[in-house]
């Protein structure tokens, strides 16, 4: 399960990585997060769900990540 501080950090940064880089922009989770780790807990519940949950390539278009949030 994803939270909704979590869902809505996705969104924000994958609506910024499209609207700088466009529609075919990868990213992987760790773009969710500073280099340092301010977040642990946050940052294990992102690798859950990208890793464990959804299986999801190493990077993925930012387009499909956000879809897939956006309908949680």
């Amino acid at each position: 399960m994803i939270t909704e501080k979590l869902k809505q950090k996705i969104i924000t940064v994958c609506n910024a990585k499209i609207e700088q880089k466009g529609g075919n922009v990868g990213l992987s989770f760790y773009a969710f997060f500073a280099n340092k780790n301010d977040d642990p807990e946050l940052l294990m519940d992102a690798a859950q769900w990208w890793i464990m949950t959804h299986k999801l390539d190493h990077f993925e278009k930012a387009l499909k990540i956000k879809k897939l949030v956006e309908c949680l």
